[in-house]
């Protein structure tokens, strides 16, 4: 067996891909993500990686696998197991080079409804790998982003996970409304994005409150430069205090994603009273690839 392989995180905007060998990146490339890729995911692949060894396999994860990737790969329905995970892979061989295609997860989520991931599995994979712990135990994991997903796993098992349109319902409102026109971004935590988080708690349906964006400007309660703070923290305020009340699970949440993206959650998590256990969602991929390539090609 060789430890040498191409990981690929190929999603809607962007693709990255990796030649490691053993736990070392020996070299990276990127390319458009699927979405610009259209039909042409193959040649843009197959260009990226022509100098690679061809011998080496590829595994991809993300909306590769979707039904506007290169192939489509049916999803793994939860509860989940690592091996499940690795076993529902696509595999394909394309000019001569082995391809496994990561499934992603699917559920029936807490609200009853259908919910679907694709490349938040292999971060939760690799947290796993990266903190060996938590393969024992009931633990709450939460992968931020434009579709921020929380999930619930038991054991090395994804039982269940929930969504949350967190990210892209920021990016809307923040650059296509009069919620936070004129707003510097929210990378950095304002004291109103605390003002944010206070008013997630109130009583009223978020559609209303999302409204107080605006109207706690016009009466000087929140300056219009940090407006987009106060919606981050709204939204994000609202989405925790709803999974916390979706999903119960002590001890510290898990939080894959950037370092960014985890203050801002940590400072949310922290008003609840809440610990957090950070970890890169970039290292997360790469320890979720190597796993898989060791199930998949070992």
């Amino acid at each position: 067996m060789t430890t040498s392989f191409i990981a690929g995180d190929w999603g809607t905007s962007r693709l990255r891909l990796f030649l490691c060998g053993g736990a070392t990146v020996m070299d990276r490339r990127e390319g458009p993500g699927i979405a610009e890729a259209g039909g042409h995911a193959a040649e843009i692949f197959a260009g990226l990686t022509a100098d690679w060894d061809i011998s080496l396999p590829a595994v991809l994860s993300g909306m590769v696998g979707s039904t506007i990737g290169w192939r489509e790969a049916p999803y793994c329905p939860c509860p989940a197991l690592p091996e499940a995970i690795a076993q529902g892979a696509l595999r394909f061989a394309f000019e001569g080079r082995q391809i496994a295609i990561v499934p992603g997860l699917s559920c029936t989520n807490a609200s009853g409804f259908f919910d679907a991931m694709r490349g938040e599995e292999t971060q939760l994979l690799g947290a796993l790998r990266l903190r060996g712990e938590m393969a024992r135990g009931r633990h709450l994991f939460c992968l931020p982003g434009t579709h921020a997903k929380w999930a619930l796993v038991e054991d090395g098992t994804v039982v269940r996970f929930q969504t949350a349109l967190s990210g892209e319902l920021f990016a809307l409102l923040a650059q296509h409304s009069v919620l936070a026109r004129g707003a510097s971004t929210a990378d950095q935590v304002h004291p109103s994005f605390a003002k944010g988080i206070a008013a997630a708690g109130n009583e009223a349906e978020l559609l209303y409150l999302l409204f107080s964006t605006r109207s706690r400007q016009l009466n000087g309660e929140i300056a219009q430069e940090e407006a987009a703070s106060y919606l981050s923290g709204l939204i994000v305020g609202r989405e925790v205090v709803s999974a916390l009340r979706l999903f119960a699970a002590d001890g510290p949440v898990v939080l894959v994603c950037t370092p960014a993206l985890a203050r801002l959650y940590q400072t949310v998590l922290a008003a609840h009273d809440r610990a957090v256990l950070a970890l890169d969602g970039d290292e997360a991929v790469l320890a979720g690839l190597t796993f898989l390539h060791t199930k998949l090609f070992g």
